[in-house]
């Protein structure tokens, strides 16, 4: 495999985490980070309002 191709991967695998974050943002952060802290921080935020839980996934999965 070419580097761009890896690359390109990366790329799609990140565009498809935040689509799911738009969705569901505790699976996404879960895909990403696993089973942890940021999971269930997520999951506090996201139960008590949608866009800080939104938000906190979009971190977790840009950063």
């Amino acid at each position: 495999m070419s580097e761009t191709q890896l690359t390109g991967n990366a790329d799609t695998n990140k565009l498809l985490l935040v689509i799911i974050a738009i969705l569901l943002p505790p699976l996404a952060v879960g895909l990403k980070a696993g089973m942890g802290t940021s999971l269930l921080i997520n999951i506090i935020l996201w139960i008590l309002f949608y866009i800080p839980g939104l938000i906190h996934a979009l971190y977790v999965i840009l950063k």
